[in-house]
């Protein structure tokens, strides 16, 4: 079984709404965390991403992946 997805964005980037929407669509269970109200979860992300802030970061199967271009 696949790990967890998770993706860390917040609800003001479209490119975050667009990676949720996308593996909703998809049916693959994902965990979201809102870097703006989770700050356990804002320093997560930016260990995965080296420092930055940029958003979305999306975790599948161990792979971090910084941003959304879509499927």
């Amino acid at each position: 079984m696949p790990d967890k997805v998770s993706i860390f964005g917040h609800d003001h980037c479209d490119y975050t709404t667009s990676a949720r929407r996308d593996y909703s669509d998809r049916n693959i269970p994902f965990e979201y965390i809102n870097v703006l109200e989770d700050e356990d979860g804002l320093r997560r992300m930016m260990e995965l991403n080296n420092g930055s802030r940029e958003i979305p970061v999306i975790v599948e199967d161990g792979r971090v992946t910084v941003g959304f271009g879509g499927s």
